[in-house]
């Protein structure tokens, strides 16, 4: 069985303001197996985000090619893998109710409308929010807005879960409290999440495996995260796995620096 995403060599470059072209991701490969949680981390600006824009299709690659399910990113057709997307902000709809929220992403994916009742009660009580069904955004906290964002995107039931950054922008009780519920809801519905964060911690505690980014855009390491699930009570192992995660990526990052100028 093919992995449920495979990047090729993936490089992506953008238009900079001399005429020239900035590199901001060159020639990326790894895997994620079907089910897999796993986490990009890295450095601000080396990519990270560009990543999961090509493998939603968002952003077309400059060189190499990214499979879903073993098809081409963009093939489409009735066997494509369906990709749900939680952004680092909610980007809701804030003169939509929140149940109309999770119905505007059922519309976009051409969802049967006949469906839409049980896909968006389904969806709001897997976040803990059936009973916001009728409530605008902006009456919502910070983190229940995220919920909803994290509602709308499983509410199409896709194969493959990206979310980049999601709770960045939220305090750290709250932050918490959605680890645990992201968590939850993966060991429920054995998603493939591909997860990106600048937080090792985060990382470490939430994945099977961490890949490694660095600044130049290129695959460091690809380090499994070998403490067994559910990881509440193993505290002491994963931080130690967190320490040595810590060393290793100042010295991955240093190597990383060190080979770039020398070039």
């Amino acid at each position: 069985m093919p992995a449920k995403i495979a990047v090729h060599e993936l490089t992506k470059s953008f238009p900079d303001p001399r005429g020239g072209a900035r590199t901001v991701l060159d020639r990326v490969s790894f895997t994620v197996e079907d089910g897999a949680f796993v986490s990009i981390i890295g450095p601000s600006g080396c990519g990270k985000s560009t990543t999961l824009n090509v493998i939603a299709g968002l952003a077309a690659p400059t060189a190499g090619r990214v499979e879903l399910g073993g098809r081409p990113v963009g093939a489409g057709g009735r066997d494509a893998t369906p990709v749900g997307y939680v952004f680092q902000q909610p980007r809701l709809l804030n003169w939509l109710t929140v149940r109309r929220n999770v119905e505007f992403a059922l519309e976009a994916g051409q969802v049967p409308r006949a469906e839409w009742p049980e896909r968006v009660e389904r969806a709001l009580r897997l976040v803990g929010l059936a009973d916001f069904a009728a409530a605008y955004p902006l009456r919502l906290s910070g983190g229940q807005q995220q919920r909803v964002a994290i509602a709308r995107a499983l509410a199409t039931d896709p194969d493959v879960v990206l979310m980049d950054e999601p709770f960045s922008h939220l305090d750290e009780i709250t932050s918490t409290r959605l680890r645990a519920e992201v968590m939850e809801i993966w060991e429920r519905t054995r998603k493939t999440i591909l997860f990106v964060t600048h937080d090792i911690s985060e990382a470490a505690l939430l994945s099977d495996r961490v890949i490694v980014l660095g600044r130049r855009g290129r695959v460091l390491a690809d380090q499994a995260i070998e403490v067994g699930r559910p990881r509440a009570g193993q505290e002491d192992r994963l931080f130690e796995l967190e320490r040595r995660m810590r060393v290793l990526a100042a010295e991955w990052w240093a190597d990383a620096e060190a080979a770039g100028a020398g070039r």
